[in-house]
């Protein structure tokens, strides 16, 4: 109570929090309990922009319509992914997946400095952020992989089944399960991706491998997207990220060593790389964990199932993988099911 008290008083003069009620990251260091670590701004030029022009009748910022514009400005990011991926593929996935995770990790923790962050993590706590940091490590490998054996197509619909598992991890693990009437649009959704792969006519056992790859990458994700959630009142966003990227690195480190290939390191591949780990990581993937700190980890994931639309596009446009009738249809039907749940 004593400490309610006191966190209100910083509130109320200024001597703790900025003139908006946000804590400052000095300020989170002074008294780390006053700190609301669901409502740290990922990046200060999206956040003043909506804070201006996304508030609700009543002046306040909709915490719930950040989220969902942190959530589409990540998917608009992260929906380049299949492209920089195919254009590394002179490099092996392992190698690829590590440099992605250790660039993202780096360029977090250099906005952590920036802001006058520290790295501090309770050493209590590293073997649970070694568990997140594999499954981070498991859910990029899987996909990656995945874009070696079957289509941008194939992949994306089949990882972004991810809302199923997303929603049933986050009633058991988290106690949070969505309205009744809102798995109708789910379900819809997910209908919606699987019409974009169920009718390949050209279906090899290649296909198959790469498929279940992607299957993995989605369970993985379902996970990835509950334990980000989870932390939203207990660790600084840019902290979480730069943790579980970092970790999630460590994890792939061997195996990419075992898989080197000195022949694949020319500028275009490690250009690729490069831009994996900066932009669809290090800020689309952070911009969707600090969605997870406003919003439901459902209606997120559900945003996030666009990269399907978006990663199909850039690769008919790109690289010349044409989608079918199908792909189509099931790009309107999921974008109806999401509009259900959003509504």
């Amino acid at each position: 109570m004593a400490l309610d008290v006191e966190c209100r008083a910083g509130v109320e003069h200024g001597n703790r929090f900025g003139g908006d009620g946000i804590a400052t990251p000095a300020a989170s260091y002074a008294n780390p309990r006053c700190l609301d670590y669901s409502d740290t701004d990922p990046f200060t030029l999206i956040s003043g922009v909506w804070k201006r022009y996304g508030r609700t009748s009543g002046g306040a910022v909709s915490t719930e319509h950040t989220g969902f514009l942190y959530a589409t400005i990540g998917t608009l990011i992260f929906a380049t992914t299949p492209v920089f991926v195919r254009w590394a593929a002179p490099l092996s996935p392992y190698e690829i997946t590590e440099g992605r995770l250790m660039i993202g990790a780096l360029l977090v923790y250099s906005l952590m400095i920036l802001r006058g962050e520290r790295f501090l993590i309770d050493r209590g706590r590293l073997p649970q952020f070694a568990v997140f940091g594999m499954i981070t490590a498991l859910h990029f490998l899987f996909y990656i992989a995945s874009l070696s054996f079957t289509t941008i197509a194939h992949s994306l619909a089949i990882v972004y089944t991810a809302p199923i598992f997303v929603t049933i991890f986050s009633g058991i693990f988290l106690g949070e399960p969505i309205p009744l009437r809102k798995w109708a649009g789910v379900v819809i959704a997910v209908i919606g991706i699987a019409i974009m792969v169920g009718f390949e006519p050209n279906f090899t056992r290649r296909m198959f491998l790469g498929d279940l790859m992607a299957l993995g990458s989605a369970i993985m994700f379902g996970f990835y997207s509950v334990m980000g959630r989870s932390q939203r009142e207990k660790m600084p966003l840019f902290l979480y990220a730069a943790s579980v990227y970092g970790l999630a690195a460590l994890w792939m480190l061997p195996i990419a060593a075992w898989h080197f290939t000195p022949s694949g390191y020319s500028w275009f591949p490690v250009l690729s790389v490069l831009i994996l780990g900066v932009f669809p990581l290090g800020i689309g993937h952070t911009l969707y964990n600090a969605a997870l700190r406003r919003v439901h980890a459902t209606y997120v994931n559900l945003i996030a199932t666009q990269e399907v639309t978006g990663g199909v596009i850039l690769g008919a446009l790109i690289l010349k993988e044409v989608p079918g009738l199908n792909a189509i249809v099931g790009v309107i039907i999921s974008l109806v099911g999401i509009a259900l749940v959003l509504v």
